[in-house]
């Protein structure tokens, strides 16, 4: 059976604050009563040291006699209060014995004591004994006196009704502890299930596609903050990547309705006798065909770079040289517009697809030498540390803008929304270009400023 969030939270937190304070008053109520019951054994030694001094007090060293009636006294007192003696002189002879006095009232006297401490379950803890006091004034011994009492300790009435009570105010408190900590957990638990819930709510809409949805609400939990963070980011990642998806749809359907439309146009004209099938426009419809072709071949190439499956024959490759390759694959079109392409810096060897690679820095600095003017200028400038060969292709171009650099390395995405495949292409190169890069373990980012230029680094494990 499944319970919700918040009512595991208000279990939980209703039985760890029911164990600790349980705890506590089970701890409380052990040493407490150790204490008081150690304080009673002590009491107890120091009552028949009293009972014994006060006995003392009432002989008279002068006429060698005893005070009958004070001794009497102070007998019935100890045996009220548990204590019952036997008092001899010097002789041995019984002066005053409890027994003796009234045997009822000693036989009620240990009978209460032994129901109390069974009450108490502490009757299996001790039993009734006897303890001899030598009688003493003014340094002479002047008789003896029996004690017998419970030991090694025992509760009166009073002891008796304070444990009592004291136990009573621990079950209270555990009582009250019980309802105040289901309360607390309650309480805690839709504060710490509310911000869960909401994100639950809102995952759940974004999985129906709402992706404008954002969780407003924050949290002082770390965790929590950092979840509702991450949703938030997943609902505007996942919105952005729909704004793409659409795009790239629009952009397929352009790409290939404009070389189709331009071809099915020409063919029927042909066909209708309206135009003459010359070398020429069967060219022009050719060319069309290969540019299909092309953009099926970009599809392809992505497909096959982002295939989880992709492979990389690694080796042992001169970063200089693939670098010197690209460029060479390139000669013609700087040469035509005129650029002064310059490398610098010193690269070393590292463990890397050498196509994969030239078809990373091909696709970098065409896309330089495309956007850069006549006579612009090229640098290739290469860096690196113990464990990272850096490789930047810097340019003084037209540059990108602020708000499509997030964008650049989507597919199909275009910062020249025109889409005149003369500038434009078709998006997918730079998509290529980090997917390569990604799967060697790299890195490449972009600067770049309108009118300005771009720089592209990219940086890859040795």
């Amino acid at each position: 059976m499944k319970h919700s969030l918040r009512t595991k939270f208000s279990l939980t937190f209703a039985l760890v604050l029911l164990l600790t304070i349980g705890l506590i008053s089970l701890l409380s109520n052990f040493f407490i009563e150790k204490q008081f019951t150690n304080y009673l054994a002590v009491q107890q030694d120091k009552r028949t040291l009293e009972i014994a001094d006060n006995l003392s007090q009432q002989y008279d060293s002068v006429a060698k006699t005893w005070d009958a009636d004070f001794v009497h006294t102070i007998g019935m007192y100890a045996l009220n209060d548990g204590y019952l003696i036997s008092v001899m002189d010097a002789e041995g002879q019984i002066i005053w014995d409890a027994q003796t006095c009234d045997m009822s009232l000693c036989e009620q006297v240990t009978d209460e004591i032994n129901q109390r401490m069974t009450m108490l379950r502490r009757a299996r803890e001790g039993e009734f004994t006897e303890k001899s006091l030598s009688l003493i004034k003014n340094n002479e011994i002047i008789g003896t006196v029996q004690i017998s009492y419970y030991g090694p300790y025992f509760l009166n009435e009073d002891d008796f009704q304070f444990l009592k009570s004291l136990n009573t105010i621990l079950i209270g408190i555990g009582l009250f502890s019980l309802f105040f900590s289901f309360i607390l957990g309650t309480f805690l638990a839709k504060r710490l299930s509310s911000p869960i819930l909401k994100t639950v709510s809102v995952a759940k809409e974004i999985s129906d596609g709402d992706y404008a949805v954002r969780i407003k609400e924050s949290s002082n939990t770390k965790e929590l903050d950092e979840l509702i963070i991450t949703i938030n980011h997943l609902a505007d990642s996942l919105g952005k990547q729909e704004a793409l998806r659409k795009q790239l749809t629009a952009d397929v359907a352009h790409e290939l309705r404009t070389p189709l439309t331009s071809v099915g146009t020409h063919i029927e004209a042909m066909i209708e006798g309206v135009w003459e099938p010359t070398t020429e426009r069967l060219k022009s419809c050719h060319d069309e065909i290969l540019r299909i072709g092309k953009i099926i071949q970009d599809l392809e190439s992505l497909a096959k770079v982002e295939s989880e499956n992709i492979k990389l024959q690694k080796s042992k490759i001169n970063i200089v040289e693939a670098i010197d390759k690209a460029l060479y694959s390139l000669a013609a079109e700087i040469k035509k517009k005129n650029l002064d392409v310059v490398t610098t810096g010193m690269g070393s060897d590292i463990e890397a697809d050498l196509n994969r690679i030239t078809q990373v820095l091909i696709n970098l600095i065409s896309n330089a030498v495309k956007y850069t003017p006549e006579g612009g200028a090229i640098e290739v400038s290469l860096s690196e540390s113990d464990t990272d060969q850096k490789i930047q292709i810097k340019d003084n171009g037209i540059g990108i803008g602020e708000e499509d650099l997030p964008f650049i390395f989507e597919r199909f995405y275009r910062a020249d929304k025109s889409r005149n495949r003369m500038t434009g292409g078709t998006g997918i190169g730079l998509a290529i270009v980090k997917s390569i890069v990604s799967a060697h373990g790299g890195t490449v980012e972009v600067e770049s400023r309108l009118s300005e230029g771009s720089c592209f680094t990219i940086t890859l494990p040795k």
